[in-house]
């Protein structure tokens, strides 16, 4: 008998420990207020507001003089460097400043330590890093560390340095970087980082600062449009959610992709228009009790006009949909992240998972959809649904998939 009790108390256990390595959807992302650096870099963000871990890297020799080198770098290129490029090039973390943080996150890292309850807490619940918890906890935290370092000097390559960003004619530098101009715009840029920080800051905190001010100047902050959504944009939808009777719909919910117009003084396409009412016969007709629309401020170059919210608005004042049930996705830049965002959107907001959706858009978008995994796994490295039946031209069945939670920070309007 107590054999037996032994047994099921480790079988209970090994069930405990797999629903913790899982990523849970009430899990709360911690912000501090700021979207932008949350949604891309959230294991610095996570570092920037847990003081046990913060204490745990201070404490640490190695990790401290690092730190000092890179505010003294920061310092030293205000007098040392004569052009423009120069400048945020300081503020990249090198190789070598990466490989050694990774030694020393790995080795710092002890069960039961402040890291290893921040990986516990929350990069696991969280979902952010999933395509990477399969590893240990403690290589989990270097795989995140790892990513954030490097997307954020990719951010400050493309919005600072001129490089080109994955699709230069809707998110590229708003600046030319040969003019003289520029170099008094990147010494501010850098004054404003050495001032920023305190003198205590840890060893990523300069290049962090940096790449978020250069998001800053360009007007790339997309990312915190309209967060935090669950509770502003997307609240009365939200609170419905929990009333719905699901077996009444064979559709968890209507997604309908953005189309961007042409000039900049138009708010909605007219393609996005004929894409909405396409979607709200599909919802008079009992198929789904929301509508997911979804784009963000894309097309033309830096629009100040959002998809998502034009649709919204042309949903609920022009077609009479109830504004709670309407929900916003204003983020997504492409075909392919409109259906990553919005499988985000259902994991976070607790509809059924494992319920289709239902894709409503134009018959050439659609023929796309269905020959899209390619693009996906060269842009996102995995693919964000599973197609079901394809209903009608306009009409498509899908399946969300939980690895869309990743973040994708090579896109930094849209991670």
């Amino acid at each position: 008998m107590k054999v037996r009790l032994l047994v099921l108390l480790f079988m209970l256990s090994l069930g405990s420990f797999a629903q913790s390595n899982k990523p849970n959807a009430a899990y709360k992302l911690v912000s501090g207020g700021d979207w932008v650096k949350a949604k891309n870099y959230y294991l610095l963000t996570l570092l920037q507001h847990d003081k046990a871990a913060q204490s745990l890297l201070k404490s640490d020799a190695e990790l401290s003089k690092l730190s000092q080198a890179r505010l003294n770098a920061v310092q030293a290129s205000l007098k040392e460097c004569k052009d423009a490029l120069c400048l945020p090039a300081q503020l990249k973390l090198s190789d070598a400043d990466i490989s050694l943080v990774s030694q020393r996150l790995k080795a710092l890292y002890k069960p039961g330590n402040a890291l290893d309850v921040l990986v516990k807490s929350h990069l696991i619940p969280s979902g952010m890093y999933i395509m990477h918890q399969t590893q240990s906890p403690a290589n989990l935290l270097v795989k995140a560390w790892e990513q954030d370092a490097n997307y954020v000097n990719y951010t400050i390559s493309v919005y600072a340095e001129g490089k080109k960003p994955n699709y230069p004619q809707i998110d590229s530098i708003s600046f030319d970087v040969k003019k003289r101009a520029y170099y008094i715009l990147m010494y501010d840029c850098s004054t404003e980082v050495s001032e920023g920080l305190k003198a205590d800051a840890l060893f990523y905190e300069p290049s962090l600062h940096a790449a978020l001010t250069y998001l800053e100047i360009n007007e790339r902050r997309n990312a915190a449009d309209y967060e935090p959504m669950a509770t502003t944009a997307n609240k009365t939808a939200v609170d419905r959610v929990k009333l719905i009777k699901w077996a009444s719909y064979p559709y968890s919910h209507i997604l309908v992709p953005g189309a961007g117009p042409e000039e900049l003084i138009t708010p909605l396409s007219g393609e996005g228009m004929l894409r909405c009412r396409a979607a709200a016969r599909q919802y008079f007709a009992g198929k789904a009790p929301f509508v997911v629309v979804s784009g963000g401020a894309v097309h033309p170059f830096k629009t100040k006009f959002n998809e998502a919210a034009e649709m919204k608005k042309y949903m609920v004042e022009v077609l009479h949909l109830p504004e709670n049930a309407v929900i916003i996705e204003p983020h997504a830049r492409h075909t392919t992240t409109n259906i990553r965002n919005d499988a985000r959107l259902v994991f976070r907001y607790g509809m059924p998972f494992e319920k289709p959706g239902l894709i409503v858009t134009d018959k050439y978008q659609n023929d796309f959809i269905v020959n899209m995994e390619k693009r996906c796994l060269n842009e996102l490295k995995y693919v964000p649904y599973k197609l079901g039946k394809r209903l009608s031209d306009t009409a498509l069945e899908f399946y969300p998939v939980i690895t869309s939670l990743q973040i994708d920070a090579d896109e930094p309007m849209d991670p």
